[in-house]
């Protein structure tokens, strides 16, 4: 399941739009009833307003209807390991959870597993906000 990912990701980092970092990524997840979303980091000339390949994903998957993420797959084309970015880890952390599979790979495999909660350990989230209770409607 992890290597359909990849290649799922590494279909997407092929539709990059990287023109001014030429680091093309992709990233394809999982939601935990099975469907898989993928996405493509897409660059503009004003550098903070490009967005990742896990956002791409992300978006994809909340277009389709939303879910949790059960497992992501990520892949730099030009990388021996590609790693989520900070912002990326925090929002695959509002749609994961701490035990969340992260395949971060290359080309050729997959490089490494971790969890989101190996990337991103006492995450802040929902129940951050929530207080003890969990009730978000106070």
């Amino acid at each position: 399941m992890a290597e359909e990912l990849r290649k799922v990701a590494l279909e997407a980092a092929a539709r990059s739009h990287s023109p001014y970092s030429k680091f093309p990524v992709g990233a394809a997840l999982r939601t935990h009833d099975g469907r898989i979303y993928a996405g493509c980091n897409v660059e503009n000339a004003s550098y903070p307003e490009g967005w990742c390949a896990e956002t791409s994903a992300i978006a994809s998957m909340v277009m389709g209807g939303g879910g949790r993420i059960s497992e992501i797959a990520v892949l730099g084309l030009k990388a021996e390991l590609c790693t989520p970015c900070g912002g990326c880890r925090q929002r695959l952390a509002e749609f994961g959870s701490p035990d969340t599979k992260v395949y971060l790979c290359n080309s050729e495999g997959i490089a490494e597993t971790v969890t989101l909660g190996d990337l991103l350990p006492k995450s802040f989230g929902p129940m951050s906000l929530a207080g003890e209770t969990g009730d978000r409607s106070q």
